[in-house]
């Protein structure tokens, strides 16, 4: 009997939703059965800034993105580094595109990071890092954040776990897992590129521009306002696109 009696009730909810559904689906429903029905917004990632809070150090159209992955460099604002590379500054969404550059032979030099406490740009060798943390990482699948103060980067490592180190340290440990995090990377970068490729058809002027670069594409796109509003990932995704087709 007590079985009967749950079944009459679930069927009971299913119906009851559906018939909600179907009111929204009409046009019909109240506000509040429509905000609950509303995917919910991706909460903000702990290395983002907004724009206005973001400092760029490097010149030119694609000041704004990665030069080794093109990703947006506010967006990972928290774990930016830079250099001057024969001459001309570049900017880094993470260490390991840091690493990247070093790998491909780069020769860096006044090599800074952001102090994730001020926001501002310090000498590396003046930083404290905490490897490992339970705060998200860029391009890696464990994190690296940067501090101007020792004592802030001993209290963000206990409140989230994590090494504390210095540059050298965790320099280190990006080229420890650059094989590894450069695989992940391209997995997904392959797959964006592919996402891409569909909204490029969908969204976009045409172009047979060729590019060295995503930043370079990501650059061309806004500038030249290729496509109709894009957010973050679709950007990232067709300038991955751009530069691999």
């Amino acid at each position: 009997m007590k079985k009967l009696l749950l079944a009459v009730l679930v069927l009971g909810t299913m119906v009851s939703f559906s018939h909600a559904e179907m009111k929204c689906a009409a046009g019909k429903c109240g506000g509040a059965m429509k905000a609950s029905m509303k995917p919910k917004k991706m909460m903000k990632m702990f290395q983002s800034v907004s724009k206005e809070k973001a400092t760029l150090l490097q010149d030119g159209k694609a000041k704004a993105f990665c030069p080794e992955c093109g990703m947006t460099l506010p967006m990972f604002y928290k774990t930016n580094h830079a250099a001057t590379v024969n001459g001309k500054v570049k900017q880094y969404c993470s260490i390991h595109c840091l690493a990247e550059d070093l790998q491909k032979g780069a020769k860096l030099t006044e090599m800074k990071v952001v102090d994730v406490t001020t926001l501002k740009f310090i000498p590396v060798e003046k930083a404290t890092y905490v490897v490992g943390s339970r705060k998200k990482g860029t391009m890696s699948a464990v994190s690296k954040y940067a501090f101007a103060k020792k004592a802030d980067a001993e209290a963000f490592a206990k409140a989230n776990g994590g090494k504390v180190t210095d540059f050298n340290g965790a320099l280190k440990a990006a080229k420890a897992e650059f094989v590894k995090d450069s695989k992940m990377i391209a997995k997904k970068q392959a797959m964006m590129a592919q996402k891409g490729k569909i909204v490029y058809s969908k969204m976009c002027q045409k172009t047979d521009k060729k590019f060295t670069s995503t930043a370079e594409a990501k650059a061309f796109i806004v500038s030249n306002k290729l496509c109709k509003s894009l957010n973050g990932k679709q950007l990232q995704a067709v300038g991955l696109y751009l530069k691999n087709r």
